[in-house]
């Protein structure tokens, strides 16, 4: 074995333990403990803005000491410690005290706004998480108006189980104190729980079911497989019309262009005319294949997650395991876009600019995205929140993309320059470009976003809602089967609209179709981010810059991989079609 497939295995390790914590069935005798960590709190309404549950005045033990966390959870935003919790196994208890608070004025003032704010907290026992309100606020009438802060002092466990094993978990509150509007001197408050352990038939490979069925936070994803099938049949009948449309026209023009010129009254126009134009390189090749490398990279990053996802490696119990996912095959993909881009940029003539090339596609989309999660991490630090990522993860990350994604952008880049032939054009581009003529404004480049744009997003728009509604709720997402059809659909629409646009541009003499194929499906991306704002604005209650930030920088580097992964596509769909038609006809 090679020292290099040992550094590999080694930062993959992590990867391949990404749900280490819950593989293994957890196994208890009588009277054995059951371990209740504590997690996190946060408000309701914000997803992202979470904080160690002991950041409140509540119930701590004199040394904190937190489990160990796989990367999944690191990246989750997971910070599990010990808590006070005395569990055993099939022991009923009630009403026994936890500790008794004495809290001064700050930490009132602290517990009344986290109560005002609607914090959550979140339990864990047997990678089960518990979830409930720290306290309530009641809001009486205008006039006269009543404003109390009660705070929950009794927590009731119930856990099912069979056998030796535990099957679900579930805590409710009750026995509000009111807390002082303006407190003056400390208070004490008792903290107690009680235990009800209760027999269940269901088995442990089905506990999955039982933990979906019970939902704390607002229930929005169902099962739309109508909707899915209405974006299906969309798509079906926008691609069919497109291609009939397209065949009868090239056809026609086929026909036409086959005809003898010599007869005199063969007019030539049309997209024949520039065929010594249509295959000039476009301006700044570097970058145009840079992109197409990357976007190449990211296509198939998500296929493999889907893939994966399809085969049950995601399941909600292994917290995180997505995001370990994706940063790994970002590494391991990284190797296509060196190749996808020095192949292109060598057959473009630029094969010894190769170096230059692979620092460029390297970079391309990890500096945007490292700079988005600096900003977020620092943020996260700012307000204390366990979002925010620790020295030793941060750098973890960055030695895989270091490590890892630039060495095989390397090594996939001397593959590509090495693997490339000739461009196999048709036509031979002239030394002067012609001119283009003026073009009327519904056949500008602006319709051509809109129209490029506008119609992939109508094909991923219900799709987008579902996944918006789950992941900015906490929510697992689960249904990959129906994401496995929207990602083929939004790929098919992409490829069709963007033939068709490429040939409309064509047909009025524009040659310059190489960067106008990337951006009028990558405008997929702006449409996209519109609707987030509206989502955020209007669909949820997220609030607060905290939030904000979170928010808006993970649309704009979702929005930034949607751009270059489409405008890939069209891109070489459009090519595929230019080497079609032009090399389907005779040349003077």
């Amino acid at each position: 074995m090679t020292t290099w497939t040992v550094f590999i295995l080694f930062f993959l390790f992590p990867f391949l333990e990404l749900g280490r914590h819950s593989v293994d069935a957890e196994k208890y005798d009588d009277n054995d403990e059951v371990k209740l960590y504590v997690n996190k709190v946060g408000p309701y309404n914000n997803p992202h803005e979470t904080y160690h549950y002991y950041s409140l005045p509540v119930c701590i033990p004199e040394k904190i000491e937190h489990r160990s966390l796989s990367l999944g959870e690191v990246l989750d935003g997971d910070r599990m410690a010990k808590s006070l919790y005395k569990l055993k196994f099939k022991m009923n208890l009630e009403k026994k005290t936890l500790c008794t608070l004495n809290l001064k004025k700050k930490e009132l003032e602290k517990l009344s706004e986290a109560i005002e704010d609607q914090y959550y907290f979140e339990f864990v026992v047997d990678d089960l998480p518990l979830r409930n309100f720290v306290g309530h606020l009641e809001e009486g009438r205008l006039f006269p108006h009543t404003h109390k802060v009660l705070v929950w002092t009794q927590y009731d466990f119930v856990f099912e189980y069979n056998d030796r094993q535990i099957i679900s978990a579930n805590v409710s509150v009750s026995d509000g104190v009111e807390l002082p509007e303006t407190p003056e001197d400390d208070l004490e408050i008792p903290q107690t729980y009680s235990v009800k352990w209760v027999p269940t038939s269901v088995k442990y490979e089905d506990r999955l079911d039982r933990f979906k069925a019970r939902k704390f936070f607002p229930v929005t994803l169902e099962i739309h497989w109508l909707s899915v099938m209405n974006s299906m049949i969309l798509a079906f009948l926008l691609i069919s019309f497109v291609a009939v449309i397209l065949m009868r026209v090239v056809k026609k023009d086929f026909a036409r262009y086959s005809e003898d010129p010599t007869a005199g009254d063969v007019d030539e126009y049309g997209w024949k005319i520039i065929h010594s134009d249509v295959f000039r390189f476009p301006q700044r090749k570097m970058l145009f294949c840079a992109v197409l490398g990357v976007g190449s990279q990211l296509l198939c990053m998500a296929t493999i997650i889907i893939v994966l996802a399809l085969a049950g490696q995601f399941s909600v119990h292994r917290h995180g395991a997505v995001n370990v996912a994706s940063c790994f095959l970002y590494a391991l993909t990284s190797v296509v876009s060196g190749f996808v881009a020095c192949r292109l940029f060598k057959q473009m003539g630029e094969g010894f600019r190769w170096v230059q090339c692979v620092h460029l596609t390297s970079c391309l989309f990890a500096v945007p995205f490292f700079v988005l999660w600096g900003i977020q991490n620092t943020v996260a630090w700012m307000y204390h929140s366990t979002q925010a990522l620790p020295f030793t993860t941060v750098a973890l990350m960055m030695m895989v993309w270091l490590f890892i994604g630039y060495p095989l952008t390397v090594l996939g880049g001397i593959f590509g320059k090495n693997a490339a032939g000739d461009f196999d054009a048709p036509c031979r581009a002239k030394n002067i470009p012609r001119e283009i003529p003026y073009t009327p404004w519904y056949r500008s480049w602006m319709m051509h976003y809109l129209v490029g744009g506008f119609l992939p997003f109508s094909a991923i728009s219900v799709e987008l809602y579902y996944v918006f509604a789950t992941l900015w709720s906490r929510e697992p997402y689960t249904l990959y089967g129906i994401l496995g059809l929207t990602f083929i659909i939004v790929l098919c629409v992409t490829a069709t609209v963007s033939i068709a646009l490429t040939y409309f541009q064509l047909a009025i003499e524009d040659h310059e179709w190489w960067w106008r194929s990337i951006f009028s499906a990558g405008s997929t991306s702006v449409f996209i981010f519109l609707y987030a704002s509206f989502y955020y604005f209007r669909r949820s209650n997220m609030s607060g810059f905290f939030q904000t930030v979170e928010f808006f920088s993970s649309i704009f580097i979702t929005c930034y991989a949607f751009f270059l992964a489409l405008g890939t596509v069209a891109f070489f769909a459009s090519l595929k079609f230019v080497r079609y038609i032009y090399g389907s006809i005779k040349m003077d």
